[in-house]
Order: C-alpha cells, then sequence, then structure tokens
C-alpha cells in the first residue's frame, strides 16, 4: 500500500482490555475503530451470513467434509474443496479485503483479524499487541459480566487465547503474542487506560512528527 494514513493495528489477549484501548485511542486521535464491525462489512461482500462469520470469527478453518488446508501467507491453500473450507476462506479473503479498504480510506484502529499481517507493507502502520497477568485479565472479565467465578474467567481466557493463537499462527507467518511479531507490547496492568493512551499517541507523534 501506498498512501500514508496512520494504521493502528492492535492483537490482545482475552480480558487484557485491548478493546476499550483501541476504543480510546479512536476518540483521542479521532481515527475510525474497528472490531465486529469488520465482520459485518465482510459478510455483505459474500453470500454467507453475518452470524456465519461470527461463529468463525479468529478460528482456524475447520477441517470437515474432507479438507485439508494449510497456510500459504493469509491466504490459505486449500487441498479438497468441502462445504467447510470453502466457507472459511471466503471469510477470510473478506476480511483482508475489508482490512485492507478501511486502511486505504483513512487513518483507523483495527481489532485482531491478523489486520498487523494483512497490513504488513502499509507504510504508516504501528502495530500493538495488549496483554495482562491471567488474574488481571479474570478481574477484568468478571467485571464485564462475562463469568461468575475467578476460575472459569481464567479457563475462558486461557481458551479464547489459545484460539486466537491458532488463528493467528496460521494465517501469517509470525507468532502470536510474540514482541517481535509488534512495534509495541505492553502490560495493560502497569498503568491506567488513560496512560497507556497517552503513551501511545505519543509514541506515533514522535515516529510521525510530520503528521
Amino acid at each position: 500500500m501506498k498512501n500514508n494514513n496512520i494504521v493502528i493495528t492492535i492483537g490482545r489477549q482475552f480480558g487484557s482490555g485491548g478493546r476499550e484501548l483501541g476504543r480510546l485511542l479512536s476518540k483521542r486521535l479521532g481515527y475510525q475503530f474497528y472490531d465486529k464491525e469488520l465482520l459485518l462489512e465482510a459478510a455483505k461482500k459474500t453470500d454467507l451470513s453475518p452470524e456465519f462469520f461470527k461463529n468463525s470469527d479468529e478460528r482456524v478453518p475447520r477441517f470437515l467434509g474432507g479438507t485439508v488446508s494449510f497456510a500459504m501467507g493469509c491466504n490459505p491453500y486449500t487441498i479438497f474443496s468441502g462445504p467447510s473450507s470453502i466457507g472459511d476462506d471466503s471469510i477470510n479473503r473478506a476480511l483482508n479485503d475489508m482490512i485492507l479498504s478501511v486502511a486505504e480510506k483513512g487513518r483507523c484502529i483495527i481489532v485482531g483479524r491478523c489486520a498487523d499481517y494483512v497490513l504488513r507493507h502499509h507504510q504508516s502502520l504501528v502495530s500493538i499487541f495488549v496483554h495482562s497477568p491471567i488474574e488481571e485479565c479474570a478481574a477484568r472479565i468478571m467485571k464485564r459480566g462475562e463469568s461468575i467465578t475467578k476460575q472459569s474467567a481464567i479457563a475462558l481466557a486461557q481458551k479464547t487465547n489459545k484460539l486466537r493463537a491458532e488463528y493467528y499462527n496460521f494465517y501469517t507467518d509470525k507468532i502470536w503474542g510474540s514482541a517481535s511479531s509488534y512495534h509495541l507490547c505492553i502490560d495493560s496492568s502497569l498503568m491506567s487506560m488513560d496512560a497507556l493512551a497517552d503513551t501511545i499517541v505519543n509514541y506515533i507523534r514522535q515516529r510521525f512528527p510530520s503528521e
């Protein structure tokens, strides 16, 4: 991509506050914010239902109906095409197209969906990974009302992180959560969200002084 739109991508552990940080940055910087919105817009470009997109969100392809797929960059190569693989490949292509499209339109923040990899050639990309100790993630999950007990919150976080890691590692040639895969890795338990947003805004201003 040859435009200079600053695009921030946010990978995140479940319960670390990555989405919250993204929304806060969106307000501070005036950038468009995309999370599940990408799924709805991508679904409109295909014959697949939004519900199908939602159920397959940040999941590796399902190996059903004699389908065997493996990753080649961000586009999986299908050896035997079955109903499941066709749907999964359509989802991946549609999401990639939407990510490229919104990045082309203007400055934005995109949460998850391998956006940092899809936009790896974008000139003004800022890729961030947000993490936090599992105890802190569990506390945030419980506060959101997604889990009743601390143990179930921890189990939910671990399961979701596993699925996100499998998805990211399948569709990219990088490792989910590894510092070398991102420009910035942030422990959200060490500062308030406001302070974290200030730090990232300062980083962007220092890195792109002409902006």
